[in-house]
């Protein structure tokens, strides 16, 4: 790795953290991205550098963040001591608690990720979500089936983290086992699952995380 890469991946670290700082004040907007770049001393040019797509970028930034503080937190569990239900079960609670960490700015995140242009890009990054957590768990599926767990758990994760800013990891958990159920059931459940209903929740979901 070269000078400029150590220095490019420590910096956009640290551009994520002033714009998570940030970001209830100045919501997740370019506005934020000028506001953290200016926090740490960067030039235009070396923000727009890091960020070239501004927020889109930032906003994958912090998914991808989320999904590694979950894998780090699930390294400390061996998944083939637990039955499937459990590992599925604990890949979701550790998926929101990352999330939940930065509750005020999440909320400011869902409510950009809400807008329609950009409901492709939280389909993408929850679906990259589900698929670490699915791998984590063991699964090895190639066929359809790898595709229809990656939807389902999709669905499960957005909605489950919109209960849980608004209700509490008690309620989000308690939806999260009755969803983990269906999983369970995968073969009689998936024959309903389709994908207009996943996008509707998942808006519905980042609109609920937006305005409580």
């Amino acid at each position: 790795m070269t000078k400029t890469e150590d220095w490019a991946d420590a910096t956009e670290r640290a551009l994520l953290d002033a714009a998570l700082d940030l970001a209830p004040m100045h919501g997740w907007t370019p506005r934020l991205i000028e506001a953290a770049g200016k926090t740490l001393g960067l030039s235009r040019a070396e923000t727009s550098l890091l960020m070239p797509r501004g927020p889109v970028d930032l906003a994958a930034l912090l998914s991808k963040r989320h999904d590694h503080v979950a894998l780090k937190a699930l390294s400390a569990i061996d998944p083939k001591t637990l039955k499937i239900r459990a590992r599925i079960r604990a890949a979701v609670e550790a998926r929101l608690n990352a999330a939940a960490a930065d509750e005020a700015s999440v909320r400011r995140w869902a409510g950009f990720m809400a807008l329609p242009t950009h409901i492709p890009l939280a389909m993408s990054l929850l679906w990259e979500s589900a698929d670490h957590l699915w791998r984590w768990a063991g699964d090895t599926a190639t066929d359809e089936n790898h595709y229809s767990k990656r939807a389902i758990l999709s669905g499960i994760l957005v909605s489950a983290l919109a209960i849980r800013l608004q209700s509490g990891q008690a309620q989000a958990m308690k939806f999260a086992d009755a969803r983990i159920e269906n999983v369970m059931a995968f073969e009689t459940w998936k024959a309903t699952l389709k994908p207009q209903d996943l996008l509707r929740d998942v808006a519905v979901a980042l609109s609920r995380l937006r305005y409580r």
